[in-house]
Protein backbone atom coordinates (compact mmCIF):
# COMPACT_ATOMS: atom_id res chain seq x y z
CA UNK A 1 0.00 0.00 0.00
CA UNK A 2 2.82 2.71 0.66
CA UNK A 3 4.56 1.53 -2.43
CA UNK A 4 1.18 2.17 -4.75
CA UNK A 5 0.42 5.79 -2.58
CA UNK A 6 4.23 6.61 -3.22
CA UNK A 7 3.27 5.98 -6.81
CA UNK A 8 0.24 8.25 -6.54
CA UNK A 9 1.83 10.74 -4.74
CA UNK A 10 4.97 11.21 -8.01
CA UNK A 11 1.79 10.89 -10.28
CA UNK A 12 -0.01 14.19 -8.53
CA UNK A 13 3.23 15.92 -8.63
CA UNK A 14 4.00 15.51 -12.14
CA UNK A 15 0.02 16.64 -13.30
CA UNK A 16 0.47 19.61 -11.06
CA UNK A 17 3.77 20.24 -13.11
CA UNK A 18 2.12 19.59 -16.26
CA UNK A 19 -0.57 21.74 -15.99
CA UNK A 20 1.45 24.98 -15.06
CA UNK A 21 3.84 24.18 -18.45
CA UNK A 22 0.16 23.91 -19.96
CA UNK A 23 -0.54 27.36 -18.61
CA UNK A 24 2.30 29.03 -19.22
CA UNK A 25 3.86 27.53 -22.31
CA UNK A 26 0.88 26.33 -23.89
CA UNK A 27 2.43 22.52 -24.45
CA UNK A 28 2.21 19.89 -21.76
CA UNK A 29 5.19 18.47 -19.64
CA UNK A 30 7.96 16.06 -21.75
CA UNK A 31 7.48 14.20 -25.11
CA UNK A 32 6.09 10.87 -23.65
CA UNK A 33 2.99 10.19 -24.75
CA UNK A 34 2.87 6.94 -23.09
CA UNK A 35 4.09 8.19 -19.70
CA UNK A 36 1.35 11.14 -19.94
CA UNK A 37 -1.18 8.22 -20.31
CA UNK A 38 -0.08 6.15 -17.54
CA UNK A 39 -0.05 9.10 -15.51
CA UNK A 40 -3.75 10.21 -16.58
CA UNK A 41 -4.67 6.52 -15.95
CA UNK A 42 -2.67 6.47 -12.64
CA UNK A 43 -4.29 9.93 -11.33
CA UNK A 44 -7.88 9.56 -12.97
CA UNK A 45 -8.60 6.42 -12.28
CA UNK A 46 -6.32 5.08 -9.56
CA UNK A 47 -7.06 7.60 -6.73
CA UNK A 48 -11.24 7.46 -7.01
CA UNK A 49 -10.70 3.64 -6.99
CA UNK A 50 -8.03 3.85 -3.92
CA UNK A 51 -10.15 6.39 -1.84
CA UNK A 52 -13.96 4.40 -2.46
CA UNK A 53 -12.21 1.21 -1.95
CA UNK A 54 -10.72 2.22 1.25
CA UNK A 55 -12.59 4.70 3.14
CA UNK A 56 -16.00 4.88 1.51
CA UNK A 57 -17.09 1.25 -0.15
CA UNK A 58 -19.19 -0.43 2.12
CA UNK A 59 -18.81 1.70 5.27
CA UNK A 60 -22.14 3.07 7.33
CA UNK A 61 -22.76 6.19 8.63
CA UNK A 62 -21.27 5.74 11.60
CA UNK A 63 -21.34 8.75 15.09
CA UNK A 64 -18.38 6.72 16.66
CA UNK A 65 -15.89 5.60 13.91
CA UNK A 66 -14.70 7.17 10.16
CA UNK A 67 -17.69 7.87 8.60
CA UNK A 68 -19.07 7.21 5.18
CA UNK A 69 -18.02 9.81 2.21
CA UNK A 70 -20.95 9.57 0.21
CA UNK A 71 -24.87 8.56 1.79
CA UNK A 72 -24.99 4.80 1.84
CA UNK A 73 -28.57 5.08 0.21
CA UNK A 74 -27.50 7.73 -2.46
CA UNK A 75 -23.61 6.54 -3.23
CA UNK A 76 -24.60 4.82 -6.65
CA UNK A 77 -25.46 8.02 -8.00
CA UNK A 78 -21.84 9.81 -7.38
CA UNK A 79 -20.07 6.27 -8.02
CA UNK A 80 -22.23 6.66 -11.56
CA UNK A 81 -21.08 10.11 -12.28
CA UNK A 82 -17.51 9.96 -11.97
CA UNK A 83 -17.61 6.00 -14.23
CA UNK A 84 -19.35 8.38 -16.69
CA UNK A 85 -17.35 11.28 -16.74
CA UNK A 86 -14.02 9.08 -16.57
CA UNK A 87 -15.51 7.61 -19.83
CA UNK A 88 -16.06 11.25 -21.26
CA UNK A 89 -12.44 12.18 -20.21
CA UNK A 90 -10.72 9.02 -21.63
CA UNK A 91 -12.72 9.30 -24.68
CA UNK A 92 -11.49 12.70 -25.23
CA UNK A 93 -8.13 11.90 -24.41
CA UNK A 94 -7.56 9.26 -26.92
CA UNK A 95 -9.80 10.33 -29.94
CA UNK A 96 -7.72 11.43 -32.82
CA UNK A 97 -10.28 13.54 -34.94
CA UNK A 98 -13.30 15.50 -33.92
CA UNK A 99 -16.07 13.51 -33.17
CA UNK A 100 -19.88 14.49 -34.31
CA UNK A 101 -21.28 18.02 -33.13
CA UNK A 102 -23.72 15.96 -30.69
CA UNK A 103 -20.81 13.92 -29.07
CA UNK A 104 -18.93 16.91 -28.94
CA UNK A 105 -21.14 18.84 -27.14
CA UNK A 106 -21.78 15.72 -24.95
CA UNK A 107 -18.53 15.11 -24.21
CA UNK A 108 -17.62 18.78 -22.96
CA UNK A 109 -20.86 19.25 -20.71
CA UNK A 110 -19.69 15.77 -19.05
CA UNK A 111 -16.19 17.43 -18.82
CA UNK A 112 -17.67 20.62 -17.42
CA UNK A 113 -19.86 18.44 -14.37
CA UNK A 114 -16.24 15.91 -13.55
CA UNK A 115 -14.48 19.59 -12.72
CA UNK A 116 -18.03 20.49 -11.12
CA UNK A 117 -18.16 17.14 -9.65
CA UNK A 118 -14.42 17.40 -8.39
CA UNK A 119 -14.66 20.65 -6.72
CA UNK A 120 -17.68 19.71 -4.61
CA UNK A 121 -16.27 16.72 -3.61
CA UNK A 122 -12.79 18.10 -2.58
CA UNK A 123 -15.10 20.77 -0.52
CA UNK A 124 -16.42 17.80 0.88
CA UNK A 125 -13.44 16.10 2.00
CA UNK A 126 -10.78 18.35 2.60
CA UNK A 127 -7.89 17.62 3.42
CA UNK A 128 -7.63 14.70 1.39
CA UNK A 129 -9.09 16.81 -2.06
CA UNK A 130 -5.27 18.38 -1.88
CA UNK A 131 -3.94 15.24 -3.53
CA UNK A 132 -7.05 13.78 -4.96
CA UNK A 133 -9.67 15.81 -6.08
CA UNK A 134 -7.16 18.78 -7.18
CA UNK A 135 -4.66 17.00 -9.72
CA UNK A 136 -7.60 15.31 -11.39
CA UNK A 137 -9.55 18.68 -11.60
CA UNK A 138 -6.56 20.08 -13.26
CA UNK A 139 -6.53 17.20 -15.94
CA UNK A 140 -10.00 17.94 -16.73
CA UNK A 141 -9.67 21.59 -16.97
CA UNK A 142 -6.49 20.60 -19.50
CA UNK A 143 -8.70 18.02 -21.42
CA UNK A 144 -11.79 20.70 -21.71
CA UNK A 145 -9.01 23.57 -23.02
CA UNK A 146 -8.12 21.01 -25.59
CA UNK A 147 -11.06 20.05 -26.84
CA UNK A 148 -11.71 23.96 -27.35
CA UNK A 149 -8.73 24.44 -29.28
CA UNK A 150 -8.75 21.74 -30.73
CA UNK A 151 -13.03 22.73 -31.92
CA UNK A 152 -11.70 26.25 -33.38
CA UNK A 153 -8.87 24.29 -35.35
CA UNK A 154 -11.70 22.12 -37.15
CA UNK A 155 -14.20 24.60 -37.58
CA UNK A 156 -11.63 26.86 -39.30
CA UNK A 157 -11.67 24.42 -42.52
CA UNK A 158 -15.20 23.18 -42.19
CA UNK A 159 -18.39 24.25 -43.71
CA UNK A 160 -21.48 23.64 -41.17
CA UNK A 161 -23.48 25.59 -42.57
CA UNK A 162 -23.96 22.36 -44.99
CA UNK A 163 -25.43 20.64 -41.96
CA UNK A 164 -29.38 20.40 -41.12
CA UNK A 165 -31.38 20.17 -38.27
CA UNK A 166 -29.93 19.27 -34.94
CA UNK A 167 -26.84 18.84 -36.18
CA UNK A 168 -26.39 22.80 -37.43
CA UNK A 169 -27.37 24.25 -33.94
CA UNK A 170 -24.80 22.05 -32.00
CA UNK A 171 -22.07 23.47 -34.37
CA UNK A 172 -23.53 26.82 -33.97
CA UNK A 173 -22.93 26.11 -30.00
CA UNK A 174 -19.99 24.67 -30.38
CA UNK A 175 -18.94 27.82 -32.90
CA UNK A 176 -19.59 30.27 -29.93
CA UNK A 177 -17.81 32.94 -28.39
CA UNK A 178 -16.08 30.65 -25.28
CA UNK A 179 -17.41 33.31 -22.85
CA UNK A 180 -20.73 32.27 -24.05
CA UNK A 181 -20.13 28.83 -24.76
CA UNK A 182 -19.76 27.76 -21.32
CA UNK A 183 -22.68 29.42 -19.61
CA UNK A 184 -25.09 27.90 -22.55
CA UNK A 185 -23.11 24.14 -21.60
CA UNK A 186 -23.31 23.91 -18.48
CA UNK A 187 -27.29 25.53 -18.73
CA UNK A 188 -27.00 21.96 -20.98
CA UNK A 189 -25.75 20.16 -18.48
CA UNK A 190 -29.02 20.07 -16.30
CA UNK A 191 -31.11 17.76 -18.76
CA UNK A 192 -27.62 15.05 -19.09
CA UNK A 193 -28.19 14.90 -14.94
CA UNK A 194 -31.98 14.56 -14.98
CA UNK A 195 -31.73 11.96 -18.04
CA UNK A 196 -28.84 10.13 -15.89
CA UNK A 197 -30.91 10.36 -12.30
CA UNK A 198 -34.19 8.89 -14.10
CA UNK A 199 -31.96 6.13 -15.53
CA UNK A 200 -30.43 5.42 -11.89
CA UNK A 201 -34.07 5.56 -10.47
CA UNK A 202 -34.53 2.17 -11.80
CA UNK A 203 -31.53 0.77 -9.46
CA UNK A 204 -33.63 2.32 -5.98
CA UNK A 205 -31.71 5.82 -5.97
CA UNK A 206 -33.70 9.51 -5.50
CA UNK A 207 -34.35 12.07 -7.74
CA UNK A 208 -32.57 14.00 -5.29
CA UNK A 209 -29.66 11.42 -4.52
CA UNK A 210 -26.76 13.97 -6.24
CA UNK A 211 -27.43 16.50 -3.30
CA UNK A 212 -28.44 13.75 -0.51
CA UNK A 213 -25.38 12.06 -0.97
CA UNK A 214 -23.52 14.43 0.62
CA UNK A 215 -25.71 16.01 3.00
CA UNK A 216 -27.10 12.70 4.26
CA UNK A 217 -23.59 11.97 6.40
CA UNK A 218 -21.79 12.72 9.31
CA UNK A 219 -18.99 15.05 10.22
CA UNK A 220 -17.71 16.17 6.64
CA UNK A 221 -17.94 19.32 5.24
CA UNK A 222 -21.43 19.13 3.40
CA UNK A 223 -23.06 16.74 5.82
CA UNK A 224 -26.33 17.70 7.44
CA UNK A 225 -26.52 15.21 10.31
CA UNK A 226 -24.08 15.75 12.37
CA UNK A 227 -26.63 16.87 14.95
CA UNK A 228 -27.99 12.94 15.37
CA UNK A 229 -24.35 12.31 16.65
CA UNK A 230 -24.96 15.00 19.66
CA UNK A 231 -26.38 12.35 22.21
CA UNK A 232 -24.24 9.41 21.65
CA UNK A 233 -21.24 9.07 23.66
CA UNK A 234 -18.98 6.95 21.50
CA UNK A 235 -17.02 5.70 24.79
CA UNK A 236 -19.53 3.98 26.65
CA UNK A 237 -23.22 4.54 25.23
CA UNK A 238 -24.65 0.77 25.66
CA UNK A 239 -27.65 -1.18 26.91
CA UNK A 240 -28.37 0.45 29.80
CA UNK A 241 -27.66 3.79 28.38
CA UNK A 242 -30.21 3.35 25.69
CA UNK A 243 -33.11 1.57 28.23
CA UNK A 244 -32.71 4.87 30.34
CA UNK A 245 -34.06 6.77 27.54
CA UNK A 246 -37.60 4.66 27.68
CA UNK A 247 -40.60 6.43 28.75
CA UNK A 248 -40.46 7.80 32.24
CA UNK A 249 -43.30 6.22 33.71
CA UNK A 250 -41.42 2.55 33.08
CA UNK A 251 -37.57 3.59 33.39
CA UNK A 252 -38.24 6.26 36.11
CA UNK A 253 -35.21 9.01 35.78
CA UNK A 254 -34.10 9.72 38.36
CA UNK A 255 -31.61 12.62 37.79
CA UNK A 256 -28.90 13.32 34.92
CA UNK A 257 -25.75 12.38 35.54
CA UNK A 258 -22.48 13.53 34.02
CA UNK A 259 -20.24 10.96 31.61
CA UNK A 260 -17.26 12.98 30.21
CA UNK A 261 -18.09 16.43 29.22
CA UNK A 262 -21.67 14.93 28.53
CA UNK A 263 -25.53 15.00 30.35
CA UNK A 264 -26.82 11.69 30.45
CA UNK A 265 -30.08 10.61 31.79
CA UNK A 266 -29.24 8.32 34.83
CA UNK A 267 -32.18 5.90 36.17
CA UNK A 268 -31.48 3.36 39.07
CA UNK A 269 -30.62 0.61 36.68
CA UNK A 270 -27.84 2.68 34.95
CA UNK A 271 -26.81 3.60 37.80
CA UNK A 272 -26.73 0.26 39.43
CA UNK A 273 -25.09 -1.47 35.87
CA UNK A 274 -22.16 1.13 36.22
CA UNK A 275 -21.52 0.52 40.06
CA UNK A 276 -21.28 -3.17 39.65
CA UNK A 277 -18.80 -2.56 36.25
CA UNK A 278 -16.54 -0.74 38.76
CA UNK A 279 -16.93 -3.13 41.77
CA UNK A 280 -15.38 -5.49 38.78
CA UNK A 281 -12.66 -2.88 37.79
CA UNK A 282 -11.29 -2.65 41.31
CA UNK A 283 -11.69 -6.12 42.54
CA UNK A 284 -11.41 -8.48 39.24
CA UNK A 285 -9.46 -6.40 37.15
CA UNK A 286 -8.24 -9.31 34.31
CA UNK A 287 -12.26 -10.12 34.83
CA UNK A 288 -12.96 -6.77 33.82
CA UNK A 289 -10.82 -6.27 30.57
CA UNK A 290 -11.89 -9.71 29.39
CA UNK A 291 -15.85 -8.70 30.12
CA UNK A 292 -15.50 -4.60 28.60
CA UNK A 293 -13.42 -6.66 25.15
CA UNK A 294 -16.60 -8.38 24.69
CA UNK A 295 -19.40 -6.04 25.86
CA UNK A 296 -17.65 -2.85 23.73
CA UNK A 297 -18.89 -5.47 20.66
CA UNK A 298 -22.53 -4.67 21.69
CA UNK A 299 -21.60 -0.78 21.91
CA UNK A 300 -20.42 -1.15 18.16
CA UNK A 301 -23.92 -2.71 17.28
CA UNK A 302 -25.65 0.36 19.52
CA UNK A 303 -23.32 2.77 17.56
CA UNK A 304 -23.81 1.30 13.86
CA UNK A 305 -28.10 1.21 14.29
CA UNK A 306 -28.61 3.85 16.68
CA UNK A 307 -31.46 5.18 15.05
CA UNK A 308 -33.30 2.17 16.02
CA UNK A 309 -31.98 2.24 19.58
CA UNK A 310 -32.84 6.01 19.93
CA UNK A 311 -36.66 5.04 19.77
CA UNK A 312 -38.33 5.08 23.43
CA UNK A 313 -40.07 1.67 22.61
CA UNK A 314 -37.20 0.11 21.89
CA UNK A 315 -34.88 1.44 24.82
CA UNK A 316 -38.41 0.14 26.98
CA UNK A 317 -37.91 -3.21 25.68
CA UNK A 318 -34.05 -3.38 25.98
CA UNK A 319 -34.69 -2.02 29.85
CA UNK A 320 -37.19 -4.71 30.54
CA UNK A 321 -34.83 -7.47 29.66
CA UNK A 322 -31.97 -6.22 30.95
CA UNK A 323 -34.03 -6.02 34.58
CA UNK A 324 -32.86 -9.79 35.27
CA UNK A 325 -29.03 -8.62 35.27
CA UNK A 326 -29.64 -5.22 37.03
CA UNK A 327 -31.35 -7.86 39.93
CA UNK A 328 -27.93 -9.42 39.66
CA UNK A 329 -25.62 -6.81 39.55
CA UNK A 330 -27.47 -5.57 42.58
CA UNK A 331 -27.28 -8.84 44.85
CA UNK A 332 -24.00 -8.97 43.95
CA UNK A 333 -22.93 -5.28 45.25
CA UNK A 334 -24.69 -5.69 48.18
CA UNK A 335 -22.34 -8.69 48.51
CA UNK A 336 -19.13 -7.56 47.81
CA UNK A 337 -19.21 -3.80 48.57
CA UNK A 338 -19.75 -2.45 52.38
CA UNK A 339 -21.67 0.70 51.29
CA UNK A 340 -23.59 -0.68 47.88
CA UNK A 341 -25.82 2.61 48.06
CA UNK A 342 -23.56 5.02 48.19
CA UNK A 343 -21.79 3.33 45.42
CA UNK A 344 -24.53 3.57 43.18
CA UNK A 345 -25.47 7.27 44.09
CA UNK A 346 -21.97 8.50 43.41
CA UNK A 347 -22.19 7.01 40.18
CA UNK A 348 -21.63 9.66 36.98
CA UNK A 349 -21.80 12.81 39.31
CA UNK A 350 -17.56 13.14 39.47
CA UNK A 351 -17.22 12.74 43.20
CA UNK A 352 -20.84 14.75 44.25
CA UNK A 353 -23.95 14.98 42.98
CA UNK A 354 -25.32 17.15 40.53
CA UNK A 355 -27.50 18.94 42.71
CA UNK A 356 -28.10 21.79 40.17
CA UNK A 357 -28.67 19.49 37.38
CA UNK A 358 -31.51 16.94 39.28
CA UNK A 359 -34.52 17.74 37.51
CA UNK A 360 -38.29 16.24 38.18
CA UNK A 361 -39.08 13.08 36.47
CA UNK A 362 -41.22 15.24 33.91
CA UNK A 363 -38.44 17.15 32.99
CA UNK A 364 -36.59 14.23 30.71
CA UNK A 365 -39.55 15.03 28.00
Amino acid sequence: MEAILGVLMLAVIYVIFDFIFYVIGNKRLGDNELWRKIVEIGVVVGLPLLYIGVLDWDIPNDCCSDSATFSPKHRLTIYALIVVCMLAYFYSSYKKSIAPPLIEILLNMLLIIGIALNIVIGIHVVPFSVIGNFPITLLFVMQLVGNQRALMQYIQTFDFEKDKGINKIAWRILCLNIWVKFPVLLLLCLPVLMILVSVLLLFGQKPDSVIRAFTDTYKHSLSQLDHLCENVNCDSHFLCSVAAGGHQQLVKPQRLGKRGDKLIICNRQLLIANAFEEVIQERFPHFHRFIRHHYNKVGKLVHRYYSIFNNKYVADFVYIMMKPLEWSFLIFLYLFDHQPENRIAKQYTDGKMLKDKCFKANDFE
